[in-house]
């Protein structure tokens, strides 16, 4: 199992928009490049790209958290 981390510090968001579903739930399947959420930086919105295919074992931060650069925000079961 790898993690996915944060490039950069700001406030976590699993979804697009607060009334859209999340970009993946856990256990979903995910390609290389598939956006599975975003860090918010001042009002920009910067998307976090899957690096590899595999499936999301389980997110390790909340919707709305606060994260650091580095930070693990999910667990990546390879394919």
């Amino acid at each position: 199992m790898v993690t996915i981390k944060a490039g950069m510090p700001g406030i976590f968001y699993r979804r697009p928009a607060p009334e859209d579903e999340p970009y993946v739930s856990e256990g979903g399947t995910i390609a290389a490049g598939q956006t599975i959420a975003l860090i918010e930086v001042m009002k920009t919105y910067n998307e976090i790209k899957a690096e590899a295919d595999g499936t999301i074992g389980k997110f390790l931060v909340e919707d709305g958290d606060e994260v650091e650069i580095g930070q693990d925000l999910a667990e990546l079961e390879p394919a």
